[in-house]
This record gives structure tokens, C-alpha cells and sequence, in this order.
């Protein structure tokens, strides 16, 4: 029986789901990853998805964080990763667009979602505010505010109105800084939120430190700002909402534990002297990075050079651009047992693009050759959710897999490299 379901490198965002019952059905045996390789030799990329991953790390993280938990949604928004944080007891998602909005919606109907891009389309707000019972808006601007305001009551749907301001940052030390696009200056925030309480029914401020943020330091700086902007707005605040960039661990990139985060933040929170207000966190990366995997199939070898059938256009973004690194480990069903020595392997994407480049290095048996495949990890985060479909290479399999984390094997030369 074939297990693989193919589909193209459109998300899932267009296609419908059915609502999550309540409870949820219980845990089914999943195949292992070697296992179906060797069933099926799929020569397109195969996405494994490890939903026991991904609800374990949920628990842990509703757990220790002290405060509201928000999924980021555009970080994976692949159903079977969905179910799998409900099953962890997430319940409030954080979405960006009406088709991240009509997903949750969709499959959690009493979930709790929040619409903190701070730019949107007025389209995308009354659907939201009239529809789908969003209630809760981020905003960043007088403009966007007197959007928010216009759109909501347009619909002629009365209900209370959240809005959440986003203050903007210095560029910090995050593997990918988000100072420059979105937050409203220190200067300019305290009057926005004194011009946006009395239109809210709760009020709050938010910020992001940045995406993969190696410092928990970075939110006691970021709790200081906010601060200052409510001391100078003197207006009530309800909620404070710390943002994501939490980090996960990466061959040469290993974060503090996140407790050290959570202490930060909750010492960060607890100076601000808000009685009665709410604490929020929108984490994606922490809770889905270990729960998906993709499987590739070397089509070439140039020397310290492979050529695989995914890359920097497909779920390889962050390993082009970024230069992130992920655990790997060579797939060969039959014949020769790989070998025991490893080396550095350079990734080269199936596009006839050059910035179809992946340096890595990517640490692999010393042998690895045309007709291996590799396991490449910790791409539950970014991963399926960026692919394109640039020169036609837009066809992958998803699978649900019983596997545990590629991260928790890493190799040994990989592990001393890192």
C-alpha cells in the first residue's frame, strides 16, 4: 500500500480540513522513515511529519512559558502538525492572512485566533472581524488603527475589540533580525496606544527579538522599551506579548535551555507592574522545528559537491540564505553499508539556478553516492511552508513517520564539527 501523498508546493492554506473532534482520536503506529524508503524509493522529496514530536514539545512549552501560548501559524501550516499542537493543548493561534485565519477556523472552531500582521488588507479584516470571529488586531500605525476601526464597524458586527500595538526594536543579534520592516518607534508609540484605548476593549503591546534568538537577554532589553512607552502613554495595558524567536537547536547553533527564556521573560513581565494583565508568546520554530524531516535523493556527486532533488527554491531556504546547517543521515536500503567515515558535504538544489547552493558543511558517510538518499532535519519550521514551485520542481510526498527527532541521533563527526 502506498503511504506517500503527493502534492504540490502550494500549502495547504487553499484546500478545506475537517473540524478537530473533541477528543481526539487516539495515537495510531506510524512507519518508520528507513522502512518506507525502502518500500517506496520515492524519487521527489518526501516530508516526514512526527506528530508525537511536535505534541511533545507543545506540553513542554505550554508548561513552562507563564503566560498565554500563540502557534504561529506561517511557520507550518500542514494539518497533521495543527492536530498535533491541539493534542499538546494549543488553542490560540497567531495567523497573518484571512487563509491562515479560515485554516484554524476551519479545523478548531472554538480556538482562540488572533490577526498580528500589522499591515493588512481591509478585506482581510472584516472577514476576519465578521466571519471568523477574530477579535484581536495588531497594529503599527495611526493608519492601520483607523483601518482596524473603519473595517470592524463596517461589518456592523458588535463585539469587543482587542488591539494590539507592535512597537519596533533595535537590530539585535538573532540569526534573522526583524527590526526593519514592522513596530512602531519608541517616539511614536506611546500616543498610539493613548489614541487606541478608548476603542479597545483590551490593549496590549507586542514585539519580536527576532527570528532563532540565541539571548534570552534580549527580551528583558525588549520588556525595558515596553515599559517606557506605557510609562510615558500612562494608559492601561492588558496584555503583553513577547513575540516568537524562539530557538531550537541546529548543528553549530545550540541555544540556552528555554527555561532561561521563560525566567527572563517572566522576571521582564513581573517589573512592569501590570496587575491583572495578560502575558502572551507567539512561538512557531520551537514547536514544530523537530517534527518535520525531508528525505532527498543524491542524483549526483561532484567531488565534496551533492546534487539532490530539493534545495534553496524548495524547503531548503534557510540552508542557502541563512546558511543554517541540519542534521543529516545517509538512507541506503540495499546494498553496500555506508561507510563508517564522514565528511563535509556541499548541497547543490535541483533548479538550474546557482543560488541553488547549500555550503553546509553537511556531514555524511564518506561514500555517499547517485541513488543514496538523506534524511535532513529539524524542518518542521519553514520548511514545507516555503516551497516554491521555480522551474517546475514543485511535487514532494507528506507522510506522518513514528521516528524520533533526527536531532536526537546526530553523528558523531557531526556533532564534533558543530
Amino acid at each position: 500500500m502506498n503511504l506517500l501523498r503527493a502534492r504540490s508546493a502550494v500549502s495547504p492554506l487553499r484546500r478545506r480540513f475537517p473540524a478537530i473532534p473533541a477528543p481526539l482520536p487516539a495515537e495510531r503506529p506510524l512507519p518508520a522513515v528507513a522502512d518506507l524508503v525502502a518500500r517506496e524509493r520515492p524519487e521527489e522529496p518526501m516530508h516526514c511529519l512526527r506528530p508525537a514530536a511536535v505534541t511533545t514539545a507543545a506540553r513542554t512549552f505550554i508548561e513552562g512559558f507563564p503566560g498565554a501560548v500563540l502557534y504561529a501559524v506561517k511557520c507550518n501550516p500542514e494539518p497533521p502538525m495543527l492536530r498535533a499542537l491541539a493534542a499538546g493543548g494549543i488553542s490560540h493561534f497567531d495567523c497573518a492572512s484571512k487563509s491562515e485565519i479560515a485554516l484554524a477556523r476551519q479545523m478548531f472552531p472554538s480556538a482562540e485566533i488572533h490577526f498580528m500582521h500589522p499591515v493588512k488588507a481591509r478585506g482581510a479584516i472584516r472577514e476576519a472581524w465578521a466571519r471568523h470571529g477574530v477579535r484581536d488586531f495588531a497594529f503599527d500605525s495611526a493608519a492601520e488603527l483607523a483601518k482596524i476601526r473603519a473595517e470592524t464597524a463596517a461589518t456592523g458586527v458588535s463585539a469587543p475589540l482587542g488591539l494590539i500595538l507592535r512597537i519596533a526594536l533595535p537590530k539585535g543579534r538573532a540569526a534573522l533580525d526583524l527590526s526593519g520592516k514592522f513596530g512602531a518607534p519608541p517616539a511614536e508609540a506611546s500616543a498610539l496606544l493613548r489614541a487606541a484605548r478608548p476603542h479597545a476593549a483590551r490593549l496590549g503591546i507586542s514585539f519580536h527579538v527576532g527570528s532563532q534568538c540565541l539571548d534570552p537577554m534580549a527580551w528583558r532589553s525588549a520588556l525595558a522599551v515596553a515599559a517606557a512607552v506605557i510609562a510615558t502613554a500612562s494608559v492601561a495595558v492588558e496584555i503583553i506579548d513577547v513575540g516568537g524567536g524562539f530557538p531550537v537547536s541546529y548543528p553549530g547553533m545550540e541555544p540556552p535551555p528555554l527555561g532561561a527564556y521563560f525566567a527572563e521573560i517572566e522576571t521582564g513581565f513581573e517589573r512592569l507592574g501590570l496587575p491583572g494583565a495578560c502575558l502572551w508568546a507567539e512561538p512557531g520554530r520551537a514547536l514544530v522545528a523537530a517534527g518535520g524531516s525531508v528525505v532527498v535523493q543524491i542524483q549526483h556527486r561532484r567531488g565534496g559537491a551533492l546534487y539532490i532533488n530539493d534545495g534553496t527554491f524548495g524547503s531548503l531556504a534557510d540552508a542557502g540564505s541563512l546558511g543554517f546547517r541540519y542534521p543529516v543521515r545517509l538512507i541506503r536500503p540495499q546494498g553496500a553499508p555506508p561507510s563508517a567515515e564522514e565528511i563535509g558535504f556541499t548541497f547543490f538544489g535541483p533548479t538550474c539556478d546557482s543560488a541553488d547552493t547549500m555550503a553546509g558543511p553537511f556531514f555524511l558517510p564518506a561514500d555517499a553516492a547517485e541513488g543514496d538518499w538523506v534524511e535532513i532535519g529539524q524542518l518542521g519550521a519553514y520548511g514545507s511552508a516555503l516551497r516554491t514551485g521555480f522551474n517546475g520542481f514543485d511535487r514532494a510526498h507528506l507522510v506522518e513517520v513514528g521516528d524520533a527527532p533526527l536531532s536526537e541521533r546526530r553523528p558523531a563527526a557531526a556533532r564534533l564539527a558543530a
